[in-house]
């Protein structure tokens, strides 16, 4: 199999078709009123200070470490053993590290973005297992950053789509998806997480479900989106345009927005139009120059040039003041990471 193929392309069995959450065609969630409790969540990040973010764990551990994760791409079941604890436990330890040495603030994601039910079911996990796997993954994120001297820490509750992240065989309507997204996210909030993070969203309005059902349980939100070459989400929509729809449809509960899996070249001159320059905050790029179904048929990893990325993403750090997360997705490793952290 592919990377993307591994990510994102598989099915689920005929048992966990939707409709699986009944409750999302009798509950309506709504947006907080303005100067209510979403409205003054906006100030997670300190200001001026550069935030790394790594979410390219996972092809580290297939392509370079040789682990095989369960449906290809889940992480999250090493929580069950202490070896895997120990592996996920070493990949936060180095980020902390690096936050230290280079005296940036750190979003510390954990193992979760397969964690929610249809994705993990579709793998043989049941509902207690993936309960237990997404409390476990926060508190190895906690005991990685008690007693650190990096100036801001935050544990980060990572949040993957429902469906495949680049080409979605359904879209969700807006309830459906908050009512789908709200157990993992209470799931993560009681067990400690700082902020939820739905990280390779593909269309805007899964990404509303996600931004209403975290203000439901009570902890900031933020949305990345995955975009193609051309700048666009994949069902063709400008970004931002998809960061107007989200704030327009939830009072603009997200305390930010970023990119995702994707390179520079496919972005950058999409960061200056519409709300943008106010709203994006993060950049969470992919190491290869190559477009999604590109990956989907490459059985080698392209990891690029981590000085390269490192030099691009400071140079948009520059141009775009605004921005405060910078960090690694597919393709990346300690070497990108450290390029980026030097560069910001």
């Amino acid at each position: 199999g592919s990377l993307m193929r591994w990510k994102g392309k598989f099915g689920l069995p005929a048992a966990l078709e939707r409709p699986r959450f009944q409750k999302a065609s009798v509950i309506c969630y709504l947006p907080a009123s303005a100067g209510e409790t979403m409205a003054s969540l906006h100030g997670l990040l300190k200001p001026k200070l550069k935030y790394l973010a790594y979410v390219g764990m996972e092809t580290d551990l297939i392509f370079n470490k040789g682990v095989e994760l369960p449906g290809g791409f889940a992480s999250f079941p090493l929580t069950e053993t202490q070896e895997g604890r120990d592996l996920l436990g070493s990949y936060a330890d180095w980020q902390v590290d690096l936050a230290v040495e280079t005296g940036c603030g750190l979003l510390l994601e954990t193992a979760t973005w397969l964690a929610n039910r249809d994705r993990a079911m579709s793998m043989g996990y049941d509902a207690e297992y993936i309960r237990k796997a997404n409390a476990a993954s926060v508190a190895l994120c906690d005991a990685a950053r008690r007693g650190k001297d990096a100036p801001h820490i935050l544990i980060s509750a990572n949040i993957g789509p429902r469906d495949d992240a680049y080409a979605p065989a359904e879209q969700m309507g807006v309830n459906e998806a908050a009512a789908y997204h709200e157990e993992q996210i209470k799931t993560v909030a009681e067990a400690g997480a700082d902020v939820v993070s739905g990280y390779t969203v593909a269309y805007a309005a899964e990404a509303v479900g996600m931004a209403l059902a975290a203000g439901a349980v009570g902890i900031p939100s933020v949305v990345s989106f995955t975009v193609e070459t051309d700048g666009r989400l994949p069902d063709g929509m400008p970004l931002s345009d998809a960061v107007a729809m989200v704030d327009d449809s939830t009072d603009a509960t997200p305390e930010y927005y970023m990119v995702n899996c994707a390179h520079p070249d496919h972005f950058s001159q999409a960061l200056g139009q519409g709300t943008l320059p106010a709203r994006l905050r993060g950049l969470v790029v992919n190491a290869s120059r190559c477009s999604h179904a590109e990956l989907d048929e490459a059985e080698e990893l392209d990891d690029g040039n981590p000085q390269e990325l490192g030099q691009q993403l400071g140079a948009l750090s520059r141009e775009h003041p605004t921005l405060q997360v910078f960090g690694g997705c597919c393709g990346t490793d300690r070497r990108h990471m450290a390029e980026i952290a030097a560069a910001i």
